[in-house]
């Protein structure tokens, strides 16, 4: 009698022990040399996978671009900035993604800033460098800008971020953490236009030409989270010969909001799927 019953306790026990385990979200394998998933309203750490190692972050560096802007002192979106062939012409020596802007046209801020995060426009990158950095050159302003774009990682308190270029086009001192990344975009969601902007499929703009004529320049989102992954409200996309494929996303299901990122995936397909995977696997947390 006494076996039965010690055999019913061990049965019992074994039935509630797989229960819990079914309950648990199997942890999500990826492509990506490393990600960082966390629950932005609470912070709370959701999963990682190298999250504090350092790695090229290609164009996601973007994302404090767009951050040092929107925190300038007196910021008016609605001014205006003269594309300078400066622009073009760095985007021809780096083979670099473009906003395709017009030498001579009249852009305002926030149209930069949308074909910054869009089309990850580096032109649109070198111009608000040289609107936003301060000096009488430009290698100086774009240098100062620089600079806005460390000490602003430096106050979020991270340790294992530095920049040393406007668009992630680094000389070999641009990198960041999946960690880190993570929470620069999410302190560039408590933004309201920087929210609008990121969760934007695409834009048509109205701008002035050298002429007082216009045009319009119509934008696509490189980011593909969004139309086709339920919730998804951004961020960015990125890439290069060292950073391979990477993306900060963020989702927003039932009021609770997901954000992370991948570095280092092994194509545009797997960053994605990547991602997606994080995400569901978030939200089951």
């Amino acid at each position: 009698m006494a076996v039965l019953v010690a055999g019913t306790v061990l049965t019992s026990g074994a039935l509630t022990t797989s229960a819990q385990a079914a309950s648990a979200p199997a942890v999500p394998k990826i492509a990506a040399a490393g990600g960082f998933v966390m629950n932005n309203g609470t912070g709370k750490s959701l999963f990682t996978k190298a999250a504090d190692t350092r790695r090229s972050t290609g164009s996601t560096t973007k994302i404090m671009t767009a951050k040092v802007v929107l925190a300038q002192r007196g910021l008016n979106l609605d001014s205006k900035v003269t594309i300078q062939k400066a622009y073009s012409d760095y985007i021809v020596k780096n083979n670099a993604s473009s906003a395709r802007l017009i030498v001579g046209d009249k852009v305002t801020v926030r149209q930069l800033l949308y074909g910054l995060m869009l089309p990850s426009g580096c032109d649109a990158a070198y111009a608000l460098a040289d609107k936003f950095g301060s000096g009488s050159t430009r290698a100086a302003r774009v240098k100062s800008f620089i600079a806005k774009m460390n000490k602003s990682a430096t106050d979020l308190g991270l340790k294992n971020t530095h920049f040393d270029s406007f668009d992630g086009i680094g000389n070999g001192k641009n990198y960041s953490t999946p960690r880190d990344l993570t929470k620069i975009a999410s302190s560039a969601m408590k933004n309201s236009t920087f929210r609008s902007i990121v969760k934007t499929k695409s834009t048509k703009q109205k701008v002035t030409t050298k002429s007082n004529g216009y045009r319009y320049m119509s934008w696509s989102n490189t980011n593909t989270l969004l139309g086709t992954y339920s919730g998804a409200i951004g961020v960015k996309t990125g890439s290069g010969p060292e950073a391979g494929y990477c993306l900060v996303f963020a989702a927003t299901r039932s009021g609770k909001t997901v954000i992370g990122t991948v570095l280092k995936s092994t194509s545009v397909n797997a960053r994605t799927s990547d991602a997606k995977k994080l995400m569901d696997y978030g939200f089951k947390r």
